[in-house]
């Protein structure tokens, strides 16, 4: 029996076996093997009638912006395969990030009071023995989700929202004038809205087999027994490249003992480990990391998953009336896991869109698109998420990552916490990051040199070009005040199409960063 077999036996539900089912997902993803849906069609007759302005498919993220909604007026069903509740894992955000619940009434502040499960300062950033940095108020709050969930459910209730469970999507067809889901039952919307997550049926389709450019995969546990510790680890390293992997580790408090993962950076080649292979490192690894015995450990449950990235990102659909939301967008950061976070930092924009393309009934694909526009920001982070990979058939030395990344964090530490937190929480700013390489080059000439034939002549090209357009994006920016008042002498359907414009500006020069 393996070590991962052994420990996976003592926690509750059955965790060898849904780690076993991931990753049978994870080998078809890797061979191309996944089939891929039909779900989506078109009509060219309109329906006789339409009960639902929305209609969302995903209910564990998909409750957030389906309250929102639902407390602006609108007429809102939401589908959700299981039974709609959160889970015992928490989700650990910055507090400030949690205020959009406040602002858009979803929260009273003693409610969000209760919701945070627990709140630790400071955290950790280190990739080496001789190098540790750490910082205040960055992810350093966990949500408990089943309070949030269960409060938001109630919110959406009391607003009319139509909430129904155990249901699976199963189809949809596109009409003239609206859209037709099958989940159980028809429901006859004029938007629907998928919250499915990376590997929505609509998302599978409109991809058509396409392998994905990056994985993140990650493992990880909850357990008591560790030494008492209230700091956390936002990222460390402390191991060399090993199965042509970089192993990173976060570590956290929580309200029933530590969390702690180890994740890496790969593309999707059919020679990568098994997450369960994946998993035995991890608890190889573990009581070096955190100086325990893993025979003093009380095991609460496993965590286990893996997120793909596409460069062709942020997804545009072929469908009139269909959005993409949350991970089922493909938005995120290649270096972030997306999830809760990446929700609720768009939450306020896309609940904002959405509310104005209903109002002036524009729903067709070309102004959908302006509410997951492309964002210069994240997609630069495309070539620090190669260099924080190796390829399977790759000679790198055993230790480049770890020092190239102890270098880049101390300029940017050296720099202050206004260009070191943004880039923390996976807001990419111009002037920083200019700043930043710019001071590594001159101070670290050779090591820059070495990282090029890593990172490669065609992706460092490509990283160039939208670097240029952060630039652009942070100039456009800084002159939307000047562009509202005229921009509201405009029609509903002009002032959409220029409200998606600064939209994108703002969150793609990460300007929605500085909004108090």
């Amino acid at each position: 029996m393996s070590l991962t077999e052994e420990i996976l036996a003592h926690i509750p539900g059955d965790a060898i076996s849904g780690l076993r089912r991931a990753d049978g997902l994870w080998k078809s993803l890797r061979e191309g093997t996944l089939p891929i849906p039909t779900v989506v069609q078109e009509s060219d007759q309109d329906l006789e009638r339409i009960e639902w302005d929305v209609i969302i498919s995903g209910g564990t993220l998909g409750i957030l912006i389906g309250a929102a909604l639902a407390k602006k007026g609108w007429r809102v069903a939401l589908i959700e395969r299981g039974v709609l509740q959160g889970r015992d894992q928490e989700w650990n955000i910055s507090r400030r990030e949690l205020a959009v619940f406040v602002q858009l009434g979803l929260l009273t502040e003693p409610e969000l009071a209760i919701a945070v499960a627990t709140e630790f300062n400071p955290v950790r950033i280190s990739f080496s023995q001789d190098s540790e940095i750490w910082v205040k108020d960055v992810l350093n709050v966990g949500v408990d989700p089943i309070y949030l969930l269960e409060t938001l459910k109630s919110r959406f209730l009391q607003a009319g929202g139509k909430l129904i469970e155990n249901t699976a999507f199963e189809q949809a067809t596109v009409h003239p004038n609206g859209i037709c889901v099958t989940a159980g039952e028809e429901l006859r919307g004029r938007l629907l809205l998928d919250a499915m997550g990376h590997f929505s049926p609509v998302v599978r389709q409109a991809r058509q087999g396409q392998k994905p450019d990056a994985m993140c995969l990650v493992v990880g546990t909850c357990a008591e027994g560790f030494s008492k510790n209230d700091s956390g680890d936002l990222i460390a390293s402390f191991t060399p490249i090993q199965n042509q992997c970089q192993y990173f580790w976060e570590a956290f408090p929580a309200r029933d003992g530590r969390t702690t993962y180890m994740f890496t950076y790969v593309d999707a080649d059919q020679g990568r480990l098994s997450l369960e292979e994946f998993f035995e490192e991890y608890l190889r690894l573990l009581p070096q990391y955190q100086s325990v015995d893993l025979t003093q450990l009380n095991w609460k449950r496993a965590l286990f998953g893996f997120f793909p990235c596409y460069r062709d990102s942020p997804l545009t659909l072929s469908w009139n009336r269909i959005l993409p939301v949350g991970d089922s967008s493909g938005s995120q950061s290649p270096l972030s896991f997306g999830g809760f976070g990446a929700m609720v930092r768009h939450l306020k924009r896309l609940t904002k869109g959405v509310h104005e393309a209903l109002e002036a009934d524009l729903l067709n694909r070309q102004a959908l698109s302006l509410l997951q526009p492309y964002q210069p920001n994240l997609s630069v982070t495309w070539l620090f998420q190669r260099a924080m990979s190796v390829g399977m058939n790759q000679t790198v030395s055993p230790n480049q990552i770890n020092q190239l990344l102890t270098t880049v964090f101390e300029e940017m530490a050296q720099s202050g916490e206004q260009v070191l937190k943004p880039f923390l929480q996976d807001v990419v700013q111009f002037v920083p990051l200019a700043q930043t390489l710019l001071k590594t080059g001159l101070s670290h000439p050779r090591l820059v040199l070495n990282i090029l034939p890593h990172v490669g002549l065609l992706n460092l090209l490509n990283w160039m070009m939208h670097f240029s357009t952060l630039a652009l994006y942070s100039v456009l920016y800084s002159a939307t005040e000047l562009l509202r008042p005229w921009i509201k002498t405009l029609s509903p359907t002009q002032q959409y199409f220029w409200n998606g414009r600064l939209q994108a500006w703002k969150y793609g020069s990460g300007g929605d960063y500085l909004e108090d």
